[in-house]
């Protein structure tokens, strides 16, 4: 199954962190780097990485470790939405693959991301769970604060998908599903 991700990360003025996320990609078989923009304004950085799923999945997984080290969303600012380190992972199809086996691909990765490091992660798009979710900017609603403060509270709603019902400490949720760029 091959696939394309394009993730965005809530870092575009520190190049040396931008770099160390280029090269978590470029240091895993399979998985291919395509293009890399960082944008200092909005203090964004987006990847483009293609390859088959799992290599696109543990690339993935590397630039996550990455994010969670080196970016601390109590201190992010920027002018784009944004609401967590790695801020949002859309899988695009190729080749044979479908949107469907994207959407299916964003529900596995979010549920073993949020397992493995303790974020709460949501799902959109095709991937959705709940049709108030369909939308990013749905999900990204009132941007890393105001998902940090009101996760937890079951009048709010913001429960996510996978993972616990407060922030990470640093890196806040992660959004994933599937899509074209």
């Amino acid at each position: 199954m091959l696939v394309e991700s394009v993730p965005n990360y809530s870092e575009g003025r520190r190049l040396e962190v931008v770099d160390r996320l280029a090269g978590a990609v470029q240091a895993t078989d399979g998985a291919y780097l395509l293009d890399r923009t960082s944008d200092a304004s909005h203090n964004r950085s987006v990847l483009t990485l293609a390859g088959e799923a799992s290599a696109v999945e543990a690339a993935l997984e590397a630039t996550i470790e990455v994010s969670i080290d080196a970016i601390d969303m109590e201190r992010h600012t920027g002018e784009h939405p944004r609401i967590g380190a790695v801020d949002v992972i859309p899988f695009v199809p190729l080749g044979s693959t479908t949107i469907d086996d994207c959407a299916a691909l964003a529900r596995t990765f979010g549920a073993r991301v949020a397992d493995r490091f303790g974020v709460p992660v949501y799902l959109y798009a095709r991937a959705a769970s709940r049709p108030d979710r369909v939308r990013l900017a749905d999900v990204r609603r009132g941007g890393y604060e105001a998902v940090r403060d009101e996760i937890g509270d079951p009048a709010k709603d913001r429960r996510p998908d996978f993972g616990p019902a407060r922030t990470h400490p640093r890196a806040g949720p992660s959004p994933s599903a599937p899509g074209r760029s």
